[in-house]
């Protein structure tokens, strides 16, 4: 019996970056399958909060953050449909006169790299943006140009778009076990073999299975941030707003239903591919919503989720070719801030695939810095 697929490339994944990661090396002429051991979606890219923020990057991610914004705000272009993205602020409130300084350290570390996306914010400017917010609230730090878009419906846009290239996806599809032959790479799924000279692992919190297999191991946490929606509200914020002293993830649909995260943590079951929420935490998380905008006290809680993520120790993502096996390629560990890296990370991915090198700055994302001391 012949494989189950053969084609250019294997991405490992169907995330948003494994999703990106096809459709940029099919445009690239390659072909592509990809193999997810669930459903395209199913985890961190289909339920995480949205944003499509520059703002507050680790200074290593923020050329990536910045080229992946530009092919955000031509998105229908690249996946024909505009993924529900909204060009929006994005700012951190200071709840403190102390707070306020550590973002004014920020924004100076920013401008001394070469980057004028983030300003920082007095009070009145912050009650410009946010008329909504606290009393106490003394200013901010705000990306004016980033945005907001629908989770799902980015990611299932980038699969249609692929497959209209004729990628093909290989749905609850379990790789067992990859192997160099030669030039190709074998994977061994539960369905069947599938056979490429390239690879690309974007599986996310699973991603640690691929390395290890590669002797490169890479210790991933998996973590289960969790999200709440209310019942829909007058409109009273256009920005996307986090704390800067305690965890906040906060926007309002245009629907006038308000999306609150921030980082709290669910219970991230890798093994069974299921996460729990804990109340207690998303008690704090509504307290702090309140806290900031009181206008919240009264909103009605409609649900809460959680999805597993992978967060790497450093919190910051592995990106770029393995150290160890030719031909593979990493994206995966993006610490629950991934979904604006999608676009520009699957550039990236397809150029590697294409090329055998980037332009992109992604050294510091180098699985080889987990490599154990000698």
């Amino acid at each position: 019996m012949g494989p189950l697929a053969r084609a250019d490339v294997v991405v490992v994944g169907g995330g948003i970056h494994g999703c990106s990661a096809a459709l940029h090396c099919a445009l690239r002429g390659l072909s592509v399958a990809v193999v997810e051991k669930n459903t395209v979606a199913r985890h961190a890219s289909g339920v995480n909060a949205g944003g499509v923020r520059r703002l507050g990057r680790h200074p290593a991610e923020i050329p990536i953050s910045d080229f992946s914004m530009k092919l955000w705000r031509r998105i229908e272009a690249l996946v024909d449909d505009d993924c529900g993205f909204q060009s929006a602020a994005q700012v951190k409130v200071a709840e403190s006169e102390a707070e306020l300084e550590t973002l004014a350290e920020r924004a100076a570390l920013v401008r001394g790299l070469g980057f004028g996306h983030e300003e920082l914010l007095d009070r009145r400017q912050l009650r410009d943006l946010l008329p909504a917010v606290a009393d106490h609230c003394v200013g901010g730090l705000a990306s004016l140009d980033d945005g907001f878009a629908v989770p799902y419906r980015a990611t299932f846009a980038f699969q249609r778009k692929a497959q209209t290239l004729g990628v093909r996806f290989f749905e609850e599809t379990r790789v067992r076990s990859l192997a160099r032959d030669g030039r190709t790479w074998r994977l061994e799924t539960d369905r069947g073999t599938l056979e490429a000279e390239a690879v690309v692992n974007c599986a996310g919190a699973w991603g640690n299975l691929v390395a290890e297999s590669l002797g490169e191991p890479a210790p991933v946490e998996a973590i289960a941030p969790m999200m709440l929606v209310t019942a829909p509200l007058p409109a009273f914020c256009k920005a996307v707003v986090g704390a800067t002293g305690r965890p906040l993830s906060f926007k309002q649909m245009p629907n006038g239903t308000v999306v609150i995260g921030g980082g709290r943590r669910g219970v991230a079951d890798p093994e069974t591919d299921r996460s729990d929420l804990r109340f207690a935490e998303l008690r704090l998380t509504a307290r702090t919503a309140a806290e900031v905008f009181p206008i919240m006290a009264g909103a009605s809680i409609v649900r809460g989720w959680a999805g597993i993520e992978g967060r790497m120790p450093d919190d910051i993502p592995v990106i770029g070719p393995s150290t160890r096996a030719e031909r593979v390629f990493h994206a995966f560990g993006f610490s629950a801030h991934g979904f604006q890296l999608g676009p520009g990370v699957g550039s990236i991915m397809a150029e590697l695939v294409a090329t055998g090198v980037t332009q992109a700055p992604i050294a510091p994302f180098s699985i080889g810095r987990f490599k154990a001391t000698e």
